[in-house]
């Protein structure tokens, strides 16, 4: 484990370095995690949110690893993720790269990528591969990057540390959350450097921990309920009564994902705004 210490270059792994932003919060954390990849040049993985204080601190660290900003990358557009992109490249030069931005409202506009990635591709980092893996759940655009010497994955906010993701629909979807995890078991993953907390080391039985979860989470959705329609806000009070009352408000978002994907699976019904089995 290496210490979570806002603004300064923590490595990781040969080649690879964490800073960490300083916007903690309920939804972030300790806050965002940007990285530093390569050997000869620099690839920034997720700048963060618009912050100057940030940015200067991703500009500091390369100096002080002494080598140049060439490309950013993103996992995916939420906007503790990404909007820290426009200003980093403007004071590096730095090329944009990543997915597309979308369409549901909940998403940082101002990303615009010079090349769109697409999964199995590689990506040169200054003499670091970055394999793309797409991984679409928490949101639909989201990418994984696999540092293939190291297999170190960057995880973004597909796992992160010490906690579960949202998936929000529309763009979020639980069936594509479940089978993009289920899909990391294709890979070679000796540590995970996720978007939010510190890295893990555990990184299987974190992918089969967050999935024997997430059906717990199913079962107890169907158990609950019956042939009288409810809400979403009346139905999580008895699927998330181990998660506290003031989260509840988020824990809708997952609650509906989990909804969505039963009833597309023919499981569960949905009429005027209530479900039922």
């Amino acid at each position: 484990m290496a210490a979570l210490i806002p603004g300064h270059p923590t490595p990781i792994a040969p080649n690879a370095w964490r800073v960490l932003g300083r916007n903690p919060g309920m939804m972030t954390g300790p806050g965002t995690n940007s990285y530093l990849v390569g050997d000869r040049a620099l690839t920034v993985i997720d700048p963060g949110p618009v912050d100057h204080e940030h940015t200067q601190a991703l500009l500091h660290a390369a100096e002080k690893i002494g080598r140049p900003i060439e490309q950013i990358l993103v996992t995916h557009t939420h906007r503790d993720h990404s909007p820290g992109a426009r200003e980093l490249a403007e004071a590096s030069g730095a090329r944009l790269l990543g997915p597309d931005v979308p369409d549901d409202g909940l998403q940082d506009e101002t990303w615009a990528p010079e090349r769109r990635l697409r999964h199995g591709e590689r990506v040169d980092c200054g003499g670091t591969e970055l394999e793309v893996i797409a991984t679409p759940g928490h949101v639909g655009n989201h990418l994984c990057y696999l540092m293939v010497d190291q297999n170190l994955l960057f995880t973004g906010d597909h796992l992160i540390q010490g906690s579960t993701v949202v998936i929000a629909p529309p763009s979020g979807s639980m069936a594509a959350y479940m089978d993009s995890l289920a899909l990391l078991r294709d890979y070679r993953i000796d540590l995970m450097a996720p978007g939010h907390g510190d890295v893990i080391d555990d990184p299987m039985a974190t992918v089969d921990k967050t999935l024997a979860h997430r059906r717990d989470r199913e079962r107890k959705v169907v158990e609950a309920l019956d042939s009288d329609p409810i809400t979403v806000q009346e139905l999580v009070t008895r699927v998330y009564e181990d998660v506290p009352a003031f989260l509840h408000g988020v824990a809708c978002l997952s609650l509906e994902a989990h909804l969505i994907k039963l009833r597309d699976e023919g499981r569960v019904s949905h009429t005027s705004g209530k479900w039922a089995v």
